[in-house]
């Protein structure tokens, strides 16, 4: 079994102990919007958090790294995420994790991209 998928497993069942044996002792979660250690991670997952993920996808996975896309529902009102996650592995276990996410809402819209690109659309 793949290691992102014995994560999102654990994840979405709340099983703590197979997360802590996933979870290298050395692991770092970069956030997009903090960064958590392994004791971290296992008490917001042993916690009453009702976050809830859709469409969990592997992009890419080999020994090494991984590359994992989901839709994340959090239950304190916060606006859904797609998110995109990178894993780093040592030892057959997750020792950093970084994700970068995009807010889905119904009035969400993009700043910028146009100038990023040096790119204006015609109407």
């Amino acid at each position: 079994m793949s290691i992102i998928t014995a994560y999102n497993g654990a994840w979405k069942a709340g099983d703590v102990e197979t997360l802590a044996e996933i979870l290298h002792d050395e692991f770092v979660f970069n956030s997009h919007v903090g960064c958590l250690g392994k004791s971290d991670v296992l008490a917001y997952v042993g916690g009453d958090n009702g976050q809830t993920s859709e469409n969990d996808r592997i992009l890419f996975e080999n020994d090494q790294v991984g590359v994992a896309h989901s839709i994340v529902h959090f239950a304190n009102g916060s606006t859904s995420e797609a998110v995109l996650i990178f894993l780093q592995f040592k030892d057959g276990k997750i020792i950093l994790m970084e994700t970068g996410a995009i807010p889905l809402s119904d009035d969400y819209h993009l700043v910028g991209i146009y100038v990023f690109f040096d790119y204006s659309p015609t109407e």
